[in-house]
């Protein structure tokens, strides 16, 4: 739909090695990238994601290509750019904008969830300087694992387990806002302060399947928009976050994936306007997260946000 990118140029000094290696006290996968200490943090000439740029050679509205310095092998790795407009956000670009990003998403879940050596698609996004963000240009990632993520699966564990927490309502006081077919809403129990779960009511598996229904893709796209907006708004200048996708695992056979139920994570990487919140050794080491802004509130903040 969308067009393949131009073939990527590896870097001829830095051939991609990395190694897919195990903890051996917790058995959570790491995998080992050694050339990515060296890939360039800053673009050296003009935005290479601007239309005319080296990854943009022509206008488009949506584009993905190859990642030029990716953290996993065989073309596992995607760049998604959002929009052409260098200033934009998935908030600015609106529901309309926002949606194109959803049908990119659903195309390349698909074309990636389709290769034999693929079990799981994550798409997602780094936005901000504080969380690793190079380029301001607005775009997110796509990886593509050759097993669930130790993440994803214990969500999809949880669900087969004791059922789907997400086909449940949340607390009124936790919903930002309802669109009916959509909701965004503070989790619960968040490891963020101000943290968003995004989710349809029904119990759709997979960014694809949102795809194919043009009233909840459209209804995707509308609840990511506003949701930055908010986040915005609330800190009155664009807030550093970590969004991520979690969806049905790309094999069939897994039998986890009749559990899988779509939704979207965005974790803001603030407590308070430019401070950041930090994941400390405690909260590393134990495994605990420890929260200092209620959800209740957090909700209520988001909520009279855009009024």
């Amino acid at each position: 739909m969308f067009g393949a990118p131009e073939p990527v140029k590896r870097h001829a000094k830095l051939p991609f090695m990395a190694t897919w290696r195990s903890d051996p006290l917790t058995g959570d996968p790491v995998v080992v990238v050694a050339a990515r200490q060296d890939r360039p943090n800053l673009p050296s000439d003009a935005c290479p994601f601007c239309p005319g740029g080296r990854e943009a050679p022509d206008p488009y509205r949506v584009r993905w290509f190859p990642n030029r310095w990716p953290a996993l092998p065989d073309d596992r790795c995607e760049v998604i750019l959002y929009s052409p407009e260098h200033e934009a956000s998935l908030g600015s670009i609106g529901a309309e904008g926002a949606e194109a990003v959803v049908e990119l998403w659903a195309e390349r879940t698909e074309a990636l969830g389709s290769r034999q050596d693929v079990a799981y698609v994550l798409p997602f996004e780094n936005r901000g300087p504080e969380v690793g963000a190079t380029i301001d240009h607005p775009h997110g990632q796509i990886y593509a694992y050759p097993e669930v993520p130790p993440v994803a699966r214990r969500e999809l564990e949880t669900a087969a387990a004791g059922g789907c927490g997400l086909c449940r309502d949340e607390e009124a006081e936790l919903v930002v806002v309802d669109r009916g077919d959509w909701v965004v809403a503070c989790p619960p129990a968040p490891g963020w302060p101000y943290q968003l779960l995004i989710r349809p009511r029904e119990h759709v598996a997979d960014i694809p399947g949102v795809a194919d229904d043009a009233t909840s893709r459209r209804g995707l796209g509308a609840a990511l928009s506003e949701s930055v907006r908010r986040l915005d708004a609330l800190f009155g200048a664009p807030m550093p976050y970590m969004l991520w996708v979690h969806q049905r695992p790309t094999e069939a056979a897994d039998p986890l994936a009749p559990a899988a139920h779509v939704h979207v994570h965005i974790a803001p990487a603030w407590r308070a306007p430019a401070v950041v919140r930090y994941v400390a050794a405690a909260e590393l080491g134990g495994g605990v997260m420890f929260n200092p802004v209620d959800p209740a509130r957090a909700a209520d903040e988001l909520r009279r946000a855009l009024t």
